[in-house]
């Protein structure tokens, strides 16, 4: 009895193992991994990063050494922590705090001690690192900015978070990632992949060799080179136009949707956001509330458009067979409507308006009334503003473009829930929101909307989808960047709204910014601005919108201009806009006059507090670094007409 019991235990026990073994490796979906195995110690090895180029192959973004010295917590053994400390240019209670972070992270895993050492710290501490078990120096590469322009557009890398770790197993902690710009928007095209060495540890947990000699151990493959649309001289100019102004300058080639220029000031030198002065440059950069140089303005900035989307108006009006190219209106200095008499002012000088001269001088008597006509074609008002609101979408504003920047606020182009919704005790109708016949009222956008319908508007009624990307190394760049999008409305109607944008140019508000040997159509714009000064709502001065494209057919360049408390439209963002287009299409600039009264001006009075003097504003020395970076440019250029039309 006694042989049987020991018997049927062995069996027992026996088949209790194979049912393991089993189970292990058959229906068990957690499958052995060597980065989890804690006998083998990883060591990763960082592949160069994508360069990056600018459309006419000038390099913008290279890569430059970096040293992190790693820690193993659990290794760590006692050392000479002053001497530590001193090579490593750190305070003893930095040497706790940091350590105290690595353990909280994992005792047996390496994590970052002191990131990013320069060459000559490395060589310092090189020699003595055999003297501190459980630290170690990894190689990696940091970016290294060619130039000192285009912030905003190249953005920068960090430190990955918990949540980017989380959301993406490549990153570890200490990994860098792509924060803003071209380095988020393309992270995988540009970060390549990392190499790896398995190295086998004894029971002493000491390292005794490279793990199966090394056949897992992978090497690096480099990111791919991505080339964006922006044009980096152009990108310069218009940076220097802006110094001492708060707005942005987006410029788009209308014929593909490629982004020429996307200029936000004020801005800062890229090159601050590298090394170990990174994190402290970053937070006087956040923390910078007056001139906000991390906000994308011409991404970011929501404001009421003012006149230019007076095209928009007359356009939705021709579509919908309200008014017609020979209707007229009587502009008695502005418009009266409602029963109490109230006037909207005009100051295009009165008399009697059409379609041309009603855009040519920005009447807002024929623009009330074409609005008004088109709100009143149906019975029903609610209907009407969809009808009407369906048009004005249809060239991409009110909503996020979908552009491969990662940035972008929505907008806003009410319809009928919108005005139900405000009054919905109120029989509201046309004369209710009549504002927005002026670009005025509920209707927000954002510089690049405005760059991107005139765009459309210089098409005839399609647009591409912005981007910043023009080529990325070895692959294709997504079809949702090649693929047209009409707007609602017919393309005979767009010829009789663009001779009166040219006809801004030659005998209306932008008569006197005209550029010899191009024919430029253009709209001005001044919007109201108001802001709440100890809970009253103030009027402050008007902000200076212009947008215009070029050469009226074929056009190569669409561009919109934003120059917060600038005036009005032709002051300063007119200017702007002129001097922008004449340095893309011929290379070079003939209106002088212009360039020399906007470099002269400054808006920093208008601001609440002065840029001159602060470390990251505007000032003499971040002046003389755009000078010399849009000379450099320039000298790059070995044929000048070649590079007018790329």
């Amino acid at each position: 009895m006694r042989k049987l019991l020991l018997f049927s235990i062995i069996i027992l026990v026996g088949f209790t193992f194979i049912g393991r073994l089993f189970y292990l490796q058959v229906y068990n979906s957690k499958t052995y991994s060597l980065y989890e195995d804690n006998a083998i110690r990883k060591v990763f090895d960082y592949p160069k990063r994508g360069y990056v180029y600018d459309r006419n192959g000038e390099l913008l973004v290279a890569n430059q050494p970096s040293y992190d010295v790693m820690i193993i917590p659990r290794e760590v053994e006692p050392l000479d922590t002053l001497e530590f400390c001193s090579l490593l240019k750190i305070t003893k209670e930095d040497f706790k705090t940091k350590f105290q972070r690595a353990y909280t992270y994992s005792p047996r895993l390496p994590s970052p001690f002191v990131p990013q050492l320069s060459k000559a710290d490395y060589a310092a501490l090189q020699e003595k690192m055999r003297k501190y078990k459980g630290f170690y120096i990894q190689k990696r590469s940091l970016r290294d900015y060619q130039t000192t322009i285009g912030a905003n557009v190249l953005g920068f890398i960090a430190e990955a978070n918990q949540s980017e770790i989380a959301a993406d197993s490549y990153y570890q902690m200490g990994d860098l990632i792509g924060k803003q710009g071209i380095e988020t928007s393309y992270e995988k095209d540009l970060r390549g992949v990392k190499g790896v060495k398995f190295i086998q540890k004894d029971r002493f947990n000491r390292d005794i060799g490279p793990y199966k000699d090394g056949i897992f151990d992978t090497i690096p493959i480099a990111g791919h080179d991505v080339t964006v649309s922006i044009d980096a001289q152009l990108q310069a100019y218009g940076e220097l136009l802006m110094q001492n102004k708060v707005g942005g300058i987006v410029a788009i080639e209308p014929s593909t949707g490629e982004i020429l220029s996307l200029v936000s000031a004020p801005s800062y030198n890229p090159n601050l956001l590298v090394g170990r002065e990174r994190s402290k440059n970053y937070t006087k950069l956040h923390n910078d509330s007056i001139h906000l140089p991390l906000i994308d303005k011409g991404l970011l900035r929501m404001h009421e458009p003012g006149s230019p989307f007076k095209s928009l108006v007359a356009l939705t009006a021709l579509q919908e067979g309200v008014l017609d190219v020979n209707t007229t209106v009587t502009c008695h200095h502005g418009y009266v409507y409602g029963r109490n008499g109230r006037k909207m002012a005009c100051h295009c000088g009165g008399g009697v308006r059409n379609l041309n001269s009603g855009i040519a001088q920005s009447c807002n008597a024929y623009f009330a009334t074409a609005y008004r006509k088109t709100i009143e074609k149906y019975d029903d008002a609610s209907h009407a503003m969809d009808v009407w609101s369906s048009h004005i979408k249809s060239f991409g504003l009110g909503d996020y473009l979908g552009y491969d920047l990662t940035i972008g606020k929505k907008g806003n182009i009410p319809d009928g829930a919108y005005y139900d919704k405000w009054y919905p005790d109120f029989r509201w109708q046309a004369t209710t929101t009549l504002s927005n016949a002026i670009g005025q009222g509920e209707v927000l956008v954002t510089p690049i909307q405005l760059a991107n319908m005139t765009a459309a508007i210089a098409n005839r009624g399609f647009y591409y989808t912005p981007h910043i990307i023009k080529s990325i190394e070895g692959k294709t760049i997504d079809t949702a960047y090649t693929t047209k999008h009409q707007t609602t409305i017919d393309k005979r109607h767009f010829e009789p709204v663009i001779e009166g944008l040219f006809d801004v140019y030659n005998k209306g508000t932008a008569h006197f910014l005209q550029v010899p040997g191009i024919e430029i159509c253009g709209k001005t714009g001044t919007a109201e601005n108001f802001t709440k000064i100890d809970g009253v709502r103030t009027q402050l001065t008007d902000h200076s919108i212009f947008i215009a494209f070029a050469p009226k057919d074929n056009p190569k360049i669409a561009i919109a201009v934003l120059v917060e408390n600038g005036y009005f439209g032709a002051r300063f963002a007119g200017r702007i806009a002129s001097l922008m287009i004449e340095k893309y299409i011929k290379g070079s600039i003939t209106r002088t006059d212009l360039e020399q009264w906007v470099m002269e001006r400054t808006l920093e009075h208008e601001y609440d507090k002065p840029f001159s003097g602060k470390p990251f504003g505007i000032n003499a020395n971040s002046k003389i670094m755009l000078v010399e970076e849009y000379e450099r440019l320039k000298k790059l250029e070995v044929n000048q007409s070649q590079t007018i039309l790329k």
